[in-house]
């Protein structure tokens, strides 16, 4: 979405959690009209681009088939219309923005005119979407597990953090090189903060085929059609057996070599 409305998501945080329900609809409405079908979506909500700055946008996972639920058969080979997908993104957006400005639900350094003419201008400009396509399962899980369970920071882009001043590396698209970036501990605390998601939210939300409501009522089916057999799902990996895995450092053992075992919690103190 366009960079003058995330100031607004920005200071209305309750908004974003409809965001990638109104992405998911957006992507199901164009692909029913034209195919008639009901896909697996994925949503994962990110706040922040490469200078921790806020920068509300969805990253949204889509089966490339679909399940024509009508005639119980499944269509392969889906094409998005672009266009049209961001015409209804771009639509929804807005409708939603304005319904909360109408409710009184949104609040704003600006005017309740001044943001009705922003939203007015920006239905009439070209918003950009990026839609590709997954080579393969692997290329899936690459894209996936960088922006499922992805950070704001990665720690090796931190230069120097001292007792008054954070510096780490971004990368400038406009200079085509890694600039350094510098932050006051306040400042950096409070723009980290931001990125946070709020109590009970969750980062990936499971919509269409995917969703909790219908994957029951279609799972069976839609293996039946594909002539597969479901998996079982797999056990989950311990916190210490998942650091090892993916770090090759065991987190239970001490900086002199032994291990460390659970004993007991102790009550804070106060000093």
């Amino acid at each position: 979405m366009p960079d003058v409305l995330w100031p607004i998501f920005q200071q209305n945080r309750h908004l974003l959690r409809d965001l990638p329900a109104l992405g998911a609809a957006a992507i199901q409405h164009c692909l029913k009209a034209k195919y008639g079908v009901n896909v697996l979506v994925i949503a994962v909500q990110h706040t922040f681009g490469r200078h921790l700055t806020f920068n509300s946008h969805l990253h949204m996972l889509v089966s490339a088939a679909g399940l024509q639920e009508s005639e119980c058969r499944w269509i392969a080979r889906l094409d998005f219309d672009k266009r049209e997908l961001m015409r209804l993104w771009r639509y929804a957006v807005i409708a939603y923005l304005l319904a909360a400005l109408k409710a009184r639900v949104l609040t704003s350094d600006l005017r309740a005119e001044r943001i009705k003419a922003v939203l007015t201008m920006q239905y009439h400009c070209r918003w950009y979407i990026h839609v590709d396509k997954f080579t393969s399962k692997w290329h899936f899980l690459q894209y996936a597990g960088r922006y499922v369970r992805r950070p704001p920071i990665a720690q090796h882009r931190f230069e120097t953090i001292t007792d008054r001043e954070v510096q780490f590396w971004t990368k400038d698209l406009r200079l085509k090189r890694l600039v350094l970036t510098r932050y006051s501990l306040e400042d950096f605390v409070a723009t980290l903060a931001d990125h946070v998601l709020d109590h009970y939210r969750h980062a990936i939300r499971y919509f269409g085929l995917q969703s909790p409501a219908s994957k029951h009522r279609t799972s069976a089916a839609l293996f039946a059609i594909l002539d597969q057999r479901k998996r079982h799902r797999p056990s989950r990996l311990s916190w210490a057996n998942s650091i090892w895995k993916c770090f090759r450092v065991d987190p239970l053992i001490d900086s002199g070599g032994r291990p460390m075992r659970w004993v007991n919690r102790l009550n804070p103190v106060r000093s």
